[in-house]
């Protein structure tokens, strides 16, 4: 490597598109050696305490601060020194939440440096963050079946239906399972009496007008057959995102398939859907101000992950309040909603030594970019959730898949406990 390889030369950034159409920046960062790129993701439904996007004056004015504020303090520095670029990002903002700069720059800024900084030096992103005996990849954790803000009108209440061959030897057996079993749930989908064409919501899961109890019945029927056909288990969760039924006037949960639920209703209801059907993983199950709900709930369940993405927004802070009230034991990590890696790593180590598993996550709002993949390699996330169709979620699963081939036969898969 020769010597200031790794300065930053050059910062740049534009607007290019998401998956769903929308403008979003897109950041590139040269040194002397190499390059990076990094265009930020964005969700449907997001916890109230992610750091803010854009500034006041939206997307344009975010892309003017860039140029103005932040590009100049980039120049001149290390690439490799990630926690001083992430150090600075925040600095220049001086807010608590990105609001000035906006959150979606920070996080582009923060992962066109990261990659730029492992070009230079000639080794893989994750290998770069992680190091050189890092060989483990997640089981891949993907939406087959879709409602809520996710799809359209007559879709399930629950947001989504997530599958995830915890048996599979392997990345590449792991992702053929999950498109195997997408596949045989559109064939399930067809044969019922409903109006369904074949459309996918936002992350590529099928998007039928279907109540939630024929959604359960289906999609444990799509995984019984293929776990029979591959000869290895695969295990279903769900997404409910209950920020978006609760109702806080009322102080109830608001289905359109079945009855208004009160919370207790609502941790009853989530508990009979686990024990009724095996479910492995719930994320989000009660709102995002209810730790005391997902105390009783994680201390209810069995063998479930009981995870909070509104409820933590991969916020340091809000785990410790988590960790204090006894509130879940796993928790989406989304690196857009904190703005950076270092403040997405901090909250991973602590979630580590507190016994909460991560699970690494896209949001429904994805760009093509691969990051998503080496990051979930480099904090050691047992799972990845990112999809299973769509070639902005097909990106992330080939590039895991580069990987595995990468490691050869030193590759593993993560060890996963749950309950």
């Amino acid at each position: 490597m020769a010597e200031g390889s790794t300065i930053i030369e050059e910062a740049r950034c534009r607007t290019v598109f998401d998956s769903r159409g929308n403008e979003t920046i897109e950041v590139e960062i040269e040194t002397l050696g190499g390059f990076g790129s990094a265009a930020a993701p964005a969700g449907a439904s997001k916890g109230r305490w992610e750091v803010v996007s854009y500034p006041p004056g939206g997307i344009s004015e975010a892309v003017k601060r860039f140029r103005e504020q932040v590009a100049p303090e980039l120049i001149g520095l290390d690439a490799i020194q990630q926690e001083t670029i992430d150090r600075t990002l925040i600095r220049i903002d001086g807010t608590d939440n990105f609001s000035r700069i906006g959150g979606n720059v920070a996080y582009a800024v923060s992962l066109a440096v990261a990659e730029a900084a492992s070009t230079s030096l000639g080794i893989p992103l994750f290998q770069h963050l992680s190091g050189t005996l890092t060989r483990r990849l997640p089981f891949p954790l993907g939406n087959i079946l879709g409602g809520g803000k996710h799809a359209g009108k007559g879709a399930p209440d629950i947001q989504e239906f997530l599958v995830s061959p915890l048996g599979a030897k392997s990345f590449r057996e792991g992702a053929l399972a999950n498109i195997r079993v997408h596949k045989t749930l559109r064939s399930l989908l067809e044969k019922e009496d409903i109006p369904f064409f074949g459309g996918r919501g936002d992350e590529g899961a099928w998007a039928p007008a279907l109540s939630n109890e024929k959604a359960f019945e289906l999609v444990s029927k799509a995984v019984e057959l293929v776990s029979e056909e591959v000869g290895f288990k695969i295990r279903f969760g769900i997404d409910v995102a209950s920020s978006s039924l609760w109702d806080e006037k009322s102080g109830v949960y608001v289905y359109h398939h079945e009855r208004s639920k009160m919370p207790g209703e609502q941790i009853d209801y989530i508990l009979g859907k686990i024990s009724e059907y095996k479910l492995f993983y719930v994320e989000d199950p009660l709102h995002e101000e209810d730790f005391e709900g997902f105390a009783e709930l994680t201390r209810k369940a069995k063998d479930c992950l009981i995870c909070g993405d509104d409820l933590f927004v991969t916020n340091v802070h809000r785990l410790k309040k988590g960790i204090e009230s006894k509130s879940c034991n796993a928790l989406i990590i989304k690196p857009n909603q904190v703005g950076t890696i270092i403040g997405s790593k901090e909250t991973v180590d602590l979630a580590k030594a507190r016994g909460y598993v991560p699970i690494f996550s896209h949001r429904s709002g994805e760009t093509t970019d691969t990051h998503l993949a080496h990051l979930a390699i480099a904090f050691g996330c047992p799972l990845v959730k990112t999809g299973i169709l769509g070639g902005e979620r097909i990106a992330k699963i080939n590039e895991l898949l580069r990987i595995e081939e990468f490691l050869g036969e030193e590759a593993r898969l993560a060890e996963l406990r749950i309950g």
